[in-house]
């Protein structure tokens, strides 16, 4: 959960969350870990999360940079 200015209430955050992160590796682990399925879905979550944010951010990067309009162009 995080705040966002735009909006009031808290809002869910789909991204890594790192106290669910306790596999600690060390030099002696040979093992690979496996993924769960629990894993493979968070994982999916936070990279569709990050493909939203930035969508969103090139949408307002799009308005900001956009030809203006005759009405809103400045007289010459």
């Amino acid at each position: 959960m995080y705040f966002n200015r735009d909006h009031a209430d808290p809002q869910a955050d789909d991204r890594y969350l790192s106290q669910n992160d306790t596999s600690v590796l060390h030099k002696k682990d040979l093992r690979k870990m496996r993924l769960t399925l629990r894993d493979l879905n968070e994982i999916r979550k936070a990279g569709e999360a990050h493909d939203k944010e930035k969508n969103e951010e090139l949408d307002v990067i799009r308005k900001m940079y956009a030809a203006p309009t005759s009405a809103e162009a400045p007289p010459r």
